[in-house]
């Protein structure tokens, strides 16, 4: 079906021929990044250097590049109170929309009662004036938007 359109990126999108190279070449090579043989050495190389492209890509450091095993995994290693705003300020709770994955919605670290859940519209919208109260009506939050 050639006139077909894929929307579903909800666990997986189509790789880019570069990326796909890359993994290919890697998944040829022997070793664990954590032994300290030649061969780990080798693909811990390998990890770091793909650490470093994808933090100067996005104009970070290389030590805030975080490899996990997929979005549940990140969702929750994301979701820490504690964390710190632009204002060097913790954050003390989480703000996400009705339509959030899962590991979203079960709010990670977070307190139940440190969670505040926006709604959509019909259209499935976050509903603006719903995201502004609960910013405005607590100290500093993460806020998760789809």
């Amino acid at each position: 079906m050639a006139d077909r359109v894929y929307l579903d990126w909800n666990a997986t999108t189509p790789l880019r021929p570069e990326a796909r190279q890359a993994m290919a070449a890697a998944w040829d090579l022997p070793g664990n990044p954590s032994s300290v043989h030649a061969e780990g050495r080798h693909a811990r190389r390998l990890v770091e250097d793909a650490r470093s492209v994808i933090a100067s890509a996005i104009g970070t450091a290389a030590r805030n590049v975080i490899f996990t095993s997929g979005g549940t995994e990140a969702n929750a290693l994301a979701l820490t109170p504690g964390l710190r705003g632009p204002a060097g300020v913790p954050v003390q709770r989480l703000v996400a929309s009705a339509i959030e994955h899962a590991s979203v919605l079960a709010g990670g670290r977070f307190a139940r009662e440190a969670m505040t859940t926006i709604g959509v519209t019909s259209s499935g919208v976050v509903d603006l004036g719903l995201l502004r109260a609960a910013l405005a009506s607590g100290p500093p939050a993460l806020v998760s938007i789809m």
